[in-house]
């Protein structure tokens, strides 16, 4: 009986009804609440867009994903990057309203660069730098 590849198996995108319009109106865009970009809904390799591809800013606006159900509404900034178990990169956004931290999918088509810029700033942290060469 052959193998089933467990790498060649994705992870199945459940369908969620988003309401990005005004006052909960269904829409197919939203503007980015930091570079002010129309970012479109529809974002390869996600069911539901919750950050700006080009700036990576959201807003806090889900308490699970795609609920919109969260009163805080605050601007959210890309503080780090993480690494599922599957290989899988997730941004971590802070609010800078009430300072929660939430993980995010990276979406398809998100800025590269700004992905990997993300990924090494604490690279570039000297303090960071320092604490592992004592560590050595």
């Amino acid at each position: 009986m052959p193998r089933r590849n467990s790498a060649a198996r994705q992870r199945r995108q459940r369908e969620k009804t988003v309401l990005h319009g005004r006052a909960g109106a269904s829409g197919d865009a939203f503007r980015c609440v930091s570079c002010r970009l129309d970012v479109p809904v529809a974002a390869p390799g996600t069911a539901h867009r919750n950050h700006c591809p080009h700036c990576l800013a959201s807003r806090h606006v889900d308490r699970v994903p795609g609920d919109r159900s969260e009163t805080c509404r605050g601007r959210m900034r890309a503080v780090s990057m993480s690494v599922r178990e599957d290989g899988e990169w997730s941004l971590v956004h802070r609010c800078l309203v009430c300072g929660v931290l939430k993980v995010n999918r990276v979406a398809g088509d998100d800025n590269a660069l700004a992905l990997l810029r993300l990924a090494l700033r604490p690279l570039a942290d000297p303090l960071i730098a320092r604490r592992v060469l004592r560590s050595l």
